[in-house]
């Protein structure tokens, strides 16, 4: 879906996360991050994928990684989301589609036979110089923190 490669500067952005705090890409200048687009706060692949992050968060930052999910749900249902599972990292509020724009993990989908448009669950490692190590497309929801290990 997306048409960025390995080895492609990360796309800067901008936008609130969770608690209304503006998070951009050049915040994170000199650290590793874990930048994990998702469908849908609160539903149940989301959640696993969240939560196996969440339970392996203390590994990630012992390598220098930062966590950021990103899905186009408003801040209070990213709060609601966080709150719930406990998540220790930002989640982006991406109401006018513009991070999941600029990463092209927007586009058509298929679910039980009807096609729509949506966020195709994918996963970008960027590196401490802002380029784009890993991009993870067949997440696995359930061992995501392994895939990215």
């Amino acid at each position: 879906m997306t048409t960025l490669k390995i080895g492609d500067k990360a796309p800067q952005f901008k936008a609130s996360d969770q608690y209304g705090k503006t998070i951009e890409l050049k915040d994170f200048k000199g650290k590793k991050i874990v930048l994990f687009f998702y469908p849908k706060a609160s539903t149940p692949g989301c959640t696993v994928e969240a939560c196996n992050l969440r339970d392996n968060y203390q590994t990630f930052q012992s390598k220098g990684y930062e966590i950021l999910g990103v899905s186009a749900d408003s801040e209070k249902r990213q709060l609601n989301f966080s709150n719930k599972q406990e998540l220790p990292y930002s989640l982006l509020a991406d109401e006018d589609k513009s991070v999941i724009m600029a990463y092209g993990v927007w586009g058509p989908k298929k679910f039980m036979g009807k096609e729509y448009e949506g966020i195709h669950r994918t996963t970008f490692v960027i590196d401490e110089a802002g380029m784009i190590e890993d991009i993870i497309t067949k997440v696995k929801t359930k061992e995501h923190s392994s895939q990215i290990l």
